[in-house]
């Protein structure tokens, strides 16, 4: 039969959205737990709904497993006196462990001998360990917690009951004041307080109560539902997978049903549509074969089918007003004009030292304008890209977006269409806040991502300059989604921009602004390495291993595209056994060049005393030029092959000339020439970080 455990903590409603991370801890810290206290088991199950926790843990061990141990003792020189006899630190460390001097045997650590003992520390029964599950429930961390009553426990929400079951025995323990039972409860609504008497028996006794505890049968549940409604309708159902989640974690027994709104609606703008229906009242659309939305909507109700009808009314009573506000909302919003919103974001505030949005909008502009020249855009780009910056953030003082917030951008384009904006313009006004979240798409115009980079720079600079840097799990204003959107839309559009000069470019407009007085080395610093730990996030993302990420972004991120080839370059080279002669050639310059410790910049050829170093002056002079060439365009597979052809004169210099020569002016010439190459290696990669011997 085995032996079964069940632990259930019942609490109030839990937020949907804690729901999955807690569960997934409980899994983790119930495995780790049970592998810690060395107790065998068969199968972890987790349980989760809006009011409930719980882990079934089967066939679990009658007790812990019994381990023998090496112990080590003192040195067998302080173990033994002169005489060989055991001394009272010998005698006093075995009994310490149980154990008497006839017991000590001696191994070297080092090569110093040290007694040792062999102890057996036998398993204690389960049941006297599952107590201790107590510090697992409390450990569970939330987003958000809270206190209740008189309660010193903080919680995702107030624990009403704890369910702790070995068999069908109780395993004593108390949190905030709730002691262990055997007694859980069924739905809120529609069913009672039950005895659990088998933890094997946990899930089909809820079921019974109304309560499906497994979330993927509750989801699996809810899809059924929805394909029913389907195929009677004939209709199409919008299935928005993170919906459904949070809808599956709402409810404890999920029913699904068809509710309808007034066809006048159909009228609004489909975002404005699905997003009251999704967004605040957790409704699937519904759409004809072709994807056109029809006046449905499907909604999930906790409980079951009983006085559904009633149900229905009631959620389509709630649609409705939701959606007459939109359309009040949406028919007052087109008596203004986009001047008219321009104004009113002189009132509304951004951040209380970086100033409104009107003078966010401003330096958006300035940013631009830098872009575009920066880019050498044609003068068309330009011109809208200008136009897009400055309405850009116009649909922020709407009524539809103030209602919902979630339509900024989109409601933005839609109205900047109605307003007669250029269409490349309208679609900027929505695409400049790519990507929203992570895995989002990015800006599929030029104009999009060059206003998403300037408003993404103004917000990362300005905050990091007034001290609002992320910590842990806090960044309020999303700074690291938005590096990494930067970071993401550079590589995407092959941007020939170094990162270093935008952000140099938004820290001279904050001065500009008096809103910065002094840009610090320490607060630049501070921004590089804010932007380089992402840049090292998105490189290792791409399997390039961290030497190489560190030979690439030695000193600067430059332009992110060009930084992504160069790494992936390097990457297949470290792999390839016939680039061994070439790498060696070029780290050996230049580790002599990091040890000069001085710059020598003249190089006199009349000073060459082999053919050696005049091959070697010649072919650094020969690719020097399609080293600018190709790093002006950013080709990192032309610039690698021209500072590969340095390989074999670098060979054959070390070969035949002694650098360090005791002539000072030709020692001095030679390592000139050694600074001059080193020089154009590095401007490619320092090959030196690259851990080349582990793959040879």
């Amino acid at each position: 039969m085995g032996n079964h455990v069940l632990f259930e903590i019942g609490v109030e409603e839990l937020p949907a959205r804690f729901i999955d991370e807690a569960e997934n801890q409980l899994f983790a810290k119930t495995k780790d737990w049970l592998e810690k206290s060395r107790i065998d088991y068969g199968e972890i199950i987790t349980y989760s709904t809006p009011r409930r926790l719980a882990v079934v843990i089967k066939s679990i061990a009658k007790e812990q497993t019994t381990i023998k141990e090496e112990v080590r003792g003192p040195s067998v020189n302080i173990a033994k006196d002169e005489n060989g006899e055991w001394t009272k630190a010998a005698i006093g460390f075995t009994k310490g462990q149980g154990k008497t001097v006839d017991d000590i045997y001696f191994k070297n650590v080092g090569e110093t001998p040290y007694v040792f003992v062999t102890k057996e520390i036998k398993g204690r029964p389960t049941k006297d360990i599952l107590p201790s599950f107590k510090n697992i429930v409390t450990s569970i961390q939330f987003p958000q917690s809270m206190r209740w009553g008189s309660e010193s426990i903080a919680y995702a929400r107030p624990i009403r009951w704890l369910v702790a079951l070995y068999n069908q025995d109780i395993i004593p323990f108390k949190i905030a004041n709730v002691e262990t039972s055997n007694i859980t409860y069924g739905h809120r609504f529609l069913g009672d307080h039950i005895t659990i008497n088998d933890p094997r028996e946990y899930e089909q006794t809820l079921a019974e109560q109304y309560v499906i505890v497994d979330k993927e049968k509750r989801e699996q549940h809810i899809l059924k539902g929805v394909q029913k409604i389907e195929d009677e309708q004939n209709v199409y159902t919008m299935i928005d997978k993170q919906l459904l989640r949070e809808v599956c974690h709402l409810v404890e027994y999920p029913t699904v049903f068809l509710g309808t709104f007034d066809q006048s609606f159909l009228s609004l703008p489909q975002e404005v549509l699905i997003t009251s229906m999704k967004e605040h009242q957790r409704y699937f659309p519904v759409t004809d074969k072709n994807g056109k939305l029809l006046s449905y909507f499907i909604g999930v109700r906790n409980g079951n089918s009983d006085h559904i009808e009633t149900v229905i009314r009631g959620n389509e009573r709630v649609l409705y007003a939701r959606l007459a506000d939109a359309e009040f909302f949406y028919e007052e919003d087109q008596k203004l004009t986009i001047d008219d919103y321009l104004k009113k974001l002189e009132r509304v505030v951004f951040h209380e030292k970086l100033g409104t949005i009107h003078e966010k909008v401003n330096r958006v502009w300035r940013l631009t304008k830098y872009l575009t020249k920066a880019l050498q855009c044609d003068d068309e780009t330009t011109k809208h890209a200008l136009r897009a910056a400055t309405i850009c953030k116009f649909d922020l003082s709407s009524q539809m977006v103030n209602e919902f917030p979630e339509l900024q951008g989109i409601m933005g384009e839609k109205y900047a269409r109605n307003f007669n904006e250029h269409e490349e313009v309208a679609k900027a006004v929505y695409e400049h806040y790519l990507p929203k979240y992570a895995n989002d798409t990015l800006p599929t115009s030029m104009i999009g991502a060059l206003i998403g980079l300037a408003d993404k720079i103004d917000t990362i600079v300005g905050c990091i300059s007034v001290g609002i840097m992320p910590t842990g799990s806090r960044d309020p204003y999303g700074l690291r989604r938005q590096t990494i959107a930067i970071l993401k839309t550079l590589l995407d559009m092959r941007l020939n921009l170094p990162l270093e000069s935008l952000i140099d470019a938004s820290f001279d407009i904050y001065v500009d602004n008096g809103i910065i007085e002094n840009v610090s080395d320490d607060l630049k610093h501070d921004i590089f390495t804010f932007f380089k730990g992402r840049a090292i996030y998105l490189l290792g993302e791409d399997d390039i291993e961290q030497d190489i990420i560190d030979a690439v972004l030695y000193e600067e991120i430059g332009s992110f595209a060009y930084a992504v080839d160069k790494a992936k370059l390097l990457a297949k080279r470290r792999h390839d056994e016939n680039y061994k002669s070439t790498q060696e050639a070029l780290t050996r310059i230049l580790n002599m060049a990091k040890s000069i410790g001085q710059a020598y910049c003249h190089i006199d050829s009349t000073l060459f005393k082999t053919s050696s170093e005049r091959q070697l002056y010649e072919q650094y002079l020969t690719i020097t030029e399609q080293i600018q060439e190709a790093s002006d365009a950013k080709d990192a597979e032309k610039m690698l092959r021209a500072i590969e052809r340095l390989a074999t004169p670098i060979h054959t210099f070390f070969e035949y000339n002694m650098v360090m020569d005791s002539d000072e002016t030709i020692k001095n010439n030679r390592l000139a020439l050694v600074h001059h190459v080193a020089e154009a290696i590095f401007k490619f990669a320092d090959l030196t970080r690259i851990q080349w011997k582990q793959h040879f």
